[in-house]
């Protein structure tokens, strides 16, 4: 599941300031953990209780900076954590190319910002019904910041990276939707053109049979003409 990256952003700084932690994430890549220097923490203490969105955004290793780039991406192609390994410029422009390949390869992702449409799409990849619709939740604790623009355009540029994926998402999604409900349809016609056919051939064989004919016999005339013959 992909989201807004603004929205995402502002949902995990929230997160965060209420003392959330990934301490116990391993970080493992190339079948190492990073270390303290390739992945520093932002904070001295036991958590980040209480930082403020700016603190938030200037720590320049936080690893909510592009979060969902680097969770599709495959990292051992830049080296992992090491970001002494290639310039940064290469560095994400292969991370980037790297998150579209494997999203692309998925047989499903959805997108929070359309639920209804990500459980049609789950539903008919994987042949099942949910019980109940998604239901779409608009207002949500990232929706109840209030940013200025300044704030915007800074949150945007530290996830510029994860900006250009989910666009890259949405119209790959989008693609996939109408694809989908295309045959879908397709798949309706048909089945409705079945259902005529065996209908008009179900009326043929109920039709009542002429007056003094029954199945099963032959007339006395046309067995004197097969005599005949």
């Amino acid at each position: 599941m992909l989201r807004d990256p603004v929205s995402r952003y502002l949902s995990e700084w929230k997160h965060v300031q209420r003392g959330a932690t990934w301490k116990t994430s391993l970080h493992m890549c190339d079948g190492r953990s990073p270390t303290p220097d390739e992945l520093p923490t932002c904070y001295p203490g036991d958590d980040w209780s209480g930082v403020s969105l700016r603190e938030f955004m200037d720590c320049s290793y936080n690893l909510a900076n592009n979060r969902q780039v680097r969770m599709l991406a495959d990292l051992s192609l830049v080296g992992c954590y090491n970001l002494t390994f290639m310039n940064e410029s290469e560095r994400n422009t292969i991370l980037l190319q790297s998150a579209k390949n494997n999203l692309k390869n998925m047989a499903f992702f959805g997108l929070t910002e359309f639920q209804r449409k990500t459980q049609f799409l789950f539903e008919r990849t994987f042949n099942l019904k949910f019980i109940s619709p998604f239901t779409q939740f608009n207002i949500t604790r990232a929706s109840n910041v209030e940013i200025n623009e300044g704030a915007r355009q800074r949150i945007e540029e530290l996830n510029f990276l994860d900006m250009k994926l989910y666009e890259y998402a949405k119209d790959l999604f989008q693609q996939r939707y109408h694809h989908t409900k295309q045959l879908e349809h397709q798949r309706d016609r048909q089945k409705r053109r079945e259902e005529r056919r065996l209908q008009r051939e179900h009326r043929v064989h109920q039709w009542p049979k002429e007056d003094g004919a029954t199945e099963g016999t032959v007339t006395e005339d046309y067995n004197s003409q097969v005599v005949r013959w």
